[in-house]
């Protein structure tokens, strides 16, 4: 198991190496120098020759790379020129709303997926797999934002059962913490809960087929047993391709969700930077969502060790 992480570690690294210089070329993609278009056409040279030389654009290319990545190794993302901190203290202060939001929502998503993806596969051509498609086409077609903006209207502004924006930490209470996040976790969670039923139900159906479902069946034990304990656990590998790479996805996705629903998050904090052209944050919080990605992707290699010893032997 150890040499089987360790490998996996390994492996990462190039992958880790270029990301993080696609990451740090990004500055160089706009248009112009990136210092005079922070400060505007209004600001003049000295003040534009100033920022060049904190934000080190005065040193050849490779010597800019090898301090950035240097520094990012140790912690340290640059300096936020607007918010005037760390930008590693900016992911810091942002990065609680949008785990919450990503947890939350994934929670939803497994919660609709698993029951009716295997309802839809053991009762194929019945209602739950006619359910279940005409779900995955609504959860398709209908993007996370519309979705989210229908649940403002009919659940925030004419019943008022829940407030239209904000966001409670955990802290403060979880009625209040459950109460500003079930709205943008939902709309989240029921796009991602259409993917993952559908794939639940094809893994489930594949191995419904195996000769010891019959074997079970013939020793007399209960359906309910066999579908839970034994068919869906030699169906989880594809089920948590699926549900890790649609966790990374919650987390670099929430950027729209969270404007809507003026959540304070990672997301909120990347718009912000974009409009700014506050480059040092952007590259920054690029680079901790690919690592999140690497580090998702690290996570589910180990449960499939963990779900299927055979991985482990390999």
């Amino acid at each position: 198991m150890v040499i089987y992480i360790l490998r996996r570690l390994l492996a990462l690294v190039p992958v880790v190496l270029i990301m993080s210089i696609v990451v740090f070329l990004i500055i160089y993609l706009i248009p112009g120098d990136p210092a005079r278009v922070m400060l505007g056409d209004g600001a003049d040279e000295s003040t534009i020759q100033e920022l060049r030389q904190q934000m080190g654009l005065n040193y050849p290319l490779l010597e800019q790379y090898g301090r950035w990545i240097g520094n990012a190794v140790q912690g340290d993302l640059g300096r936020s020129f607007f918010l005037q901190q760390p930008v590693s203290t900016a992911i810091r202060e942002h990065l609680a709303p949008t785990l919450s939001l990503a947890l939350f929502a994934q929670f939803i998503a497994v919660l609709i997926a698993i029951p009716l993806g295997v309802r839809a596969a053991v009762n194929r051509g019945g209602l739950a797999d006619k359910t279940l498609n005409a779900y995955s086409l609504l959860g398709i077609s209908v993007p996370g934002f519309l979705l989210s903006l229908f649940f403002v209207l009919v659940f925030a502004v004419r019943l008022k059962w829940f407030p239209v924006s904000g966001y409670a930490p955990l802290h403060e209470g979880l009625g209040s913490f459950l109460k500003f996040m079930f709205l943008p976790a939902l709309s989240i969670g029921i796009v991602m809960s259409s993917l993952t039923a559908r794939i639940v139900k094809a893994s489930m159906l594949e191995v419904l087929h195996e000769g010891f479902v019959k074997t079970a069946l013939s020793k007399g034990l209960r359906q309910n047993t066999i579908i839970y304990k034994h068919v869906l656990r030699n169906a989880l590998i594809p089920i948590l391709t699926v549900v890790g790479g649609s966790f990374g996805t919650l987390v670099a996705g929430a950027a729209v969700i969270e404007t809507i629903f003026n959540i304070p998050g990672l997301g909120q904090m990347l718009v912000h930077a974009v409009e700014r052209r506050d480059y040092a944050v952007i590259q920054g919080m690029v680079l901790f969502i690919a690592i999140v990605y690497v580090a998702v992707n690290l996570a589910v290699d180990l449960l499939y060790a963990v779900v299927d010893p055979r991985i482990r032997l390999q």
